[in-house]
């Protein structure tokens, strides 16, 4: 059975909608037309009509693949690279004759490769298998027969089938609300997973199945929905609800989206209408933008340069191969007469020594395939998985209070964090906590609350202010005082009652009042403590309500058409009961800037009592009411000043006839439902809106984060640019620019502002060509004088900041003026974009990252930074409480921003090192393999024979030389976390991308040519000629193979040991246990069938290990080998130091807990154009002693 139908505690919204034989308006003719075509049979999804219309199963499945397609999907995704075509081709071919080696010996490490990337793949895909498998076996109530609903999988849920969800419990499918727990039929939805926003949304259904409200009305009813088809549209619909003979034109008012939230309702009824890949919210869904990291990119570019000299090598031997072949043969002399030249296959024949030399071109391709590192590819992806859950579990970047951990939501940009040029940053939610508090307001002309915001601390810090520290007192003792949240407010004048002492109590009164009923919150009471809170739209409005309470006007209960507050009589001095009829509210919105509530007081008066933005108010006063307005203005000045969000209160009285007249045309627009209802509700609402009676305003406080400051302070040390990308005013953020110390005293600002007088005079003239030419210019005047100042500057040591509203950046993102704007932006220390829109702030995103080049960062907290986030190179969302549509649409989740610092400056800084060095190590030990091979086919006349076995080839790249370069790429520190936050001008590594750069690919390249050769021709010198063993013989082919193989082994992973910084027991095993198990491998493969072992066979238990020139010899090539690496890095660290070994040589020296010495190395990384406190604090210190020296 159906449980009570709910009467209070909920918003007061109006919302008329039509019904019963209501006309039709526009776009509902659509019905039945191209795109409108879809038919639901309400509570009869099983009937053969139904069938006929092949829904959608209700089924979602978010994984990259199924059982049918995973074989070719991920077979395709591994070779759209070409590394991997290369190897195929080569596996192919090694079952010709022309290959070098045995197929089986060439196919296994690439199945392997293969195999370990599908795997990967494989779990990777069964993670989102297992969300789906969760999602799909939710269960929801569904009418069945006789009144029952039974529960019911997600899966298996129908369109037309009639659902029963709860509070608190997610949509399973896009609904039609039919009815819900309260009388009125409304319920509210709470949208974070769609838009990220966390305020509620009214819902309302059609009076004709209002009356639906107990489970056993369903037995009987059937109807039938005409509506439009699936689109990705979240905000509109249109359809019809045919019940009997009546038509019911359906619009948003009633749809309810998949995976929206119940709340504050106990329970709602609705019909499915679409499902599965059908809903909104799937339709919605599009896959992330494709990021490579600018290490990987180079990284292809120096694979396909390897190609290019591979081919160039193999056309060097083919043609020496042919030209040996031609003259093997001579008439009936033959030169190489031991190959038989006479009697030969095509691929030596002397008289077709041309195709020959094309032959052995295909042959050499395939030899000198291990100069590229077939297991390059796998081992990077598991080496940033390894990273990325290093970064999960960073305990320093877990914030406790939300329970929430670093998440890394994607590994292929781990390095990219270490090279980031510019951040690109939210504002509210993101500096700020976005957790409002009431701090301040002005009532009558008279302002009261002495808090102190951290903005005015600053302030006073900036202009050396001794209030500094009488500030800080005030602020401990308002939070001893008070510990309610969204409430920091401290004035004894009107606390405790005090206000009915003011000489203008009744304004105060009025004042209060409003607060307490112009707003859109649902009161919660705790049943143990009889506490009330609110469920509000927005953390403003929140505050607003509690300081209401707090101050003596205490909401506590909301039906559809009252309010009822306990307020404080003055004349009494006790709290009285008083209940308002709520008879229209005027919803706010973004263009509004204002909302506004119609009630009837217990004494008969109609009252209009509006709140909004100090723009729109202060022209709608009336002649009588404006005997506050100079003072109040000022008063809001100073708290934009201060940082503080600000809202003007005003009120007036209405006559009854006033009143009829607007409420008639105010209901007639909201029935319309054509395109047009929005424009005209709000042209009704504009008329009723004037004439208004100023009260006073209010301010409140939008915290910094805790440690904003200290993290923007040392980014700017790193070198990092920062912006500010925000919808904000421009006072309060340039407010908020000083508090976080963006913006310093002696900087000189350049703001670009398109409200000068001259536009605002031609904007109210009416003409819009002439007003946007007009705005055009205006700004390409500005930024060309903020181009005359920057350049003075470049003269002298003055430091630059740019601050532009929304207006002017429209104009100066268009294409003639970009390029001078990122011109002077970029000669900025700080950019402050005030009044940004998403899609401006996407604009300057990719404005700045297309053209510097550089390494752009995104950080952002709600929806409106979607699209920021996507344009970045790295999109990094905030995990607050702006819903997740921001950490959905990231790279990087962070709860907090002071976390960045670590991110960047540990984490980032460390990956792209590590990184770095192992794509360099990894071509290093491939190209001194690679010439051991090319060398021997030099020395064997190009005849296409290898050096090694066949299984030494293909083990080299799967298992003797991986794992510790997998361990490098992982482990590798070349300074402690510690050290990274000190030093941060170490981060300026990889921002000059000094670790990857071209000349230090090709010195790793250099090193490996020369490694390869002291191998190859140390070898051949000491065994050519001499007698290898005690009875005199000489080496065979097999045992040079594998002497030269051994020196490998040793050579490359000992290099390894000289480039790692910091060694942990996995290095040590992985290197060493590399050289043991080469070893270990040939003394059992060389146990083993010489069918099998062939070269192999007891070449070490019989031949090499007891030969003493054998040790000798891979002693002396070692050595030899490693001396020149040895050699240039003691001389580069002694005479041409990187930052990082800097750092080193202050930690050897026992000097890093020296704070001069310290000092003189951090010094580094100020320059002049740097933000932050510190930078601060040396602009401050240079001023006062140019200061003291003109005072002498």
């Amino acid at each position: 059975m159906g449980r009570g139908r709910k009467r209070q505690h909920h918003f007061g919204r109006i919302h008329t909608s039509s019904s019963g034989k209501d006309s039709f308006f526009g776009e509902h003719f659509l019905i039945g037309g191209p795109g409108f075509s879809r038919v639901v049979f309400c509570n009869d999804p099983d009937c053969i009509e139904a069938g006929n219309q092949k829904y959608a199963s209700n089924y979602v499945r978010s994984t990259k693949y199924t059982l049918a397609t995973f074989l070719p999907k991920s077979l395709f995704e591994q070779f759209r690279r070409v590394a991997n075509i290369y190897f195929l081709l080569c596996a192919l071919l090694s079952f010709t004759p022309m290959s070098p080696y045995s197929a089986i010996s060439n196919v296994l490490p690439l199945v392997v490769v293969i195999g370990v990337t599908m795997a990967k793949e494989i779990i990777e895909d069964w993670q989102r298998k297992k969300q789906d498998i969760a999602v799909n076996n939710r269960k929801v109530k569904v009418y069945c027969d006789d009144g029952v609903f039974n529960d019911t999988k997600w899966r298996d849920l129908k369109v037309g089938a009639v659902v029963k969800v709860e509070k608190d419990e997610f949509f399973p499918a896009d609904l039609i609300l039919l009815s819900s727990s309260y009388d009125e039929a409304i319920c509210y939805v709470e949208t974070m997973n769609l838009d990220g926003e966390t305020n509620l949304k009214l819902k309302q259904a059609l009076d004709a199945t209002s009356k639906l409200q107990e489970d056993s009305d369903f037995q009987n009813f059937r109807a039938m929905i005409r509506c439009e088809d699936p689109n990705a549209n979240l905000y509109s619909f249109i359809g019809t609800l045919d019940l009997g003979q009546e038509h019911h034109p359906l619009s948003p008012q009633q749809l309810l989206l998949r995976d929206s939230k119940l709340r504050n309702t106990d329970y709602i009824f609705g019909v499915v209408i679409f499902t599965g890949q059908d809903t909104k919210v799937i339709q919605n869904s599009t896959a992330p933008p494709s990021k490579r990291s600018k290490i990987e990119r180079r990284m292809d570019k120096i694979v396909y340069s390897l190609f290019a000299f591979l081919v160039l090598l193999c056309t060097i031997g083919s043609i020496f191969f042919g030209i040996s072949t031609s003259h093997d043969l001579d008439g009936e002399f033959m030169t190489r007469w031991y190959l038989r030249p006479d009697d030969t296959t095509i691929y030596y024949d002397p008289k077709r020594a041309v195709v020959a030399a094309l032959l052995h071109f295909v042959t050499a391709l395939m030899l000198f395939s291990y100069f590229i590192p077939i297991s390059l590819y796998v081992s990077i992806e598991i080496v940033k998985v390894l990273q990325s859950i290093f970064i999960n579990h960073d305990l320093h970047m877990y914030y406790e209070e939300g329970d929430k951990p670093a998440q890394a939501r994607t590994s292929n940009l781990n390095e990219e964090l270490g090279q980031v040029d510019t951040i690109l940053s939210d504002k509210t939610g993101t500096l700020t906590c976005n957790s409002m508090e009431f701090i301040k307001c002005s009532v009558g002309g008279t302002a009261y609350g002495t808090g102190v915001t951290e903005v005015e601390r600053a302030i006073a810090r900036r202009k050396g202010s001794s209030l500094d520290e009488g500030m800080a007192g005030e602020e401990v003792h308002t939070e001893d005082k008070t510990s309610v949240k969204g409430f920091n407010f401290t004035d004894d004048r009107i606390m405790n009652g005090n206000w009915v002492n003011e000489p203008r109590a009744d304004v105060i009164q009025k004042f209060l009042r409003l607060l307490a009923i112009c707003h859109t919150a649902i009161p919660e009471v705790d049943e143990e403590t009889g506490r009330i809170s609110y469920e509000a739209e927005s953390p403003d409005e929140a505050a607003f309500v509690i300081a209401a309470r707090e101050l003596g006007f205490e909401f506590f209960e909301r039906t559809q058409t009252s309010i009822s507050v306990r307020e404080l009589d003055p004349t009494y001095g006790n709290k009285v009961e008083r209940t308002y009829k709520l008879l229209s509210i005027l919803e706010f919105s973004s263009s509004r800037k204002r909302m506004s509530v119609i009630v009837r007081d217990e004494e008969g008066k109609l009252l209009l009592l509006s709140k909004g933005a100090d723009s729109v108010m202060f022209e709608r006063l009336s002649e009588t009411g404006r005997e506050y307005v100079k003072q109040t203005k000022e008063h809001v000045n100073e708290y934009a000043d201060a940082g503080l969000r600000t809202m003007v209160l005003a009120y007036r009285e209405l006559d009854e006839d006033e009143y009829s007249e607007f409420n008639e045309a105010f209901t007639a627009a909201k029935n319309i439902v054509n395109a047009d209802r929005e424009e005209e509700i709000e042209a009704v609402e504009e008329r009723i809106e004037k004439g208004l009676i100023l009260l006073g305003a209010t301010a409140v406080e939008d915290k910094l984060q805790n440690g904003v400051p200290d993290c923007i302070d040392k980014l700017a040390q790193a070198g990092i640019k920062m912006w500010v990308l925000t919808g904000d005013k421009m006072e309060t953020a340039i407010n908020i620019g000083f508090s976080c110390s963006l913006l310093r005293q002696g900087m000189t600002q350049i703001i670009i502002n398109s409200e000068t007088p001259e536009n605002k005079s031609l904007e109210k003239a009416g003409d819009s060509s002439a007003t946007a030419a007009a705005f055009k210019a205006s700004v390409l005047h500005q930024i060309s004088q903020g181009k005359a100042l920057l350049d003075a500057s470049r003269e002298s040591p003055d430091v630059l900041a740019l601050i532009i509203d929304g207006n002017s950046l429209t104009y100066a993102l268009e294409d003639d003026a970009k390029d001078m704007f990122l011109d002077l932006a970029i000669g900025c220390a700080s950019v402050i974009c005030c009044r940004s829109s998403p899609k401006q702030k996407a604009l300057v995103t990719r404005l700045v990252k297309l053209k510097t080049g550089g390494t752009t960062l995104a950080i952002g907290d709600g929806a409106n930074d979607v699209g920021m986030l996507q344009e970045a190179d790295i999109g990094v969302g905030i995990s607050g409480f702006e819903g997740m549509q921001a950490v959905m649409s990231s790279d990087i989740a962070i709860a907090q921003f002071r976390f960045l610092e670590r991110l960047l400056l540990v984490h980032g800084h460390w990956c792209y090192r590590r990184m770095s060095s192992m794509i360099c190590y990894f071509f290093y030990k491939n190209i001194a393999f690679g010439f051991t091979l090319f060398y021997f086919e030099a020395y064997a006349a190009f005849s296409g024979e290898t050096a090694y076995n066949d299984w030494y080839l293909s083990f080299y790249n799967v298992f003797f030389t991986s794992l510790p370069v997998i361990a490098l790429g992982v482990f590798d520190q070349d300074v402690s976390d510690q050290l990274c936050l000190r030093f941060p001008l170490l981060y300026q590594e990889g921002v000059q991308n000094m670790l990857f750069s071209w000349s230090r690919i090709l010195g790793w390249a250099l090193n490996g040519i020369l490694s390869a050769t002291c191998v190859f021709f140390f070898c051949i010198s000491a065994v050519e000629t001499q007698a290898f063993r005690k009875g005199g013989e000489v080496v065979g082919f097999e045992i040079l193979g594998t002497t030269m193989y051994t020196c490998v082994v040793w050579v490359v992973n000992c290099q390894m040991a000289l480039s790692i910084n910091y060694f942990t027991y996995i290095q040590h095993l992985f290197i060493w246990g590399g050289i043991i198990f080469w070893y270990i491998f040939l003394l059992a493969y060389g146990a083993m069938d010489p069918d099998i072992s062939t070269t192999a066979y007891m070449v070490l238990y019989e031949a090499c290990a007891p030969a003493f020139s054998f040790w000798l010899i891979t002693l002396f090539v070692l050595v030899s080998s490693l001396l020149p690496y040895f050699i240039y890095s003691a001389i580069q660290m002694r005479f041409f130091p990187m930052y990082h070994q800097m750092i080193h040589w202050i930690t050897n020296d026992g000097q890093s807990d020296d704070p001069e010495y310290c000092r003189l190395v951090r010094q580094r990384s100020l320059k002049p154009t740097t933000v932050g406190y510190t930078a601060r604090y040396e602009a401050t210190s240079k001023r006062f002693e140019e200061v003291e020296v003109e005072e002498e």
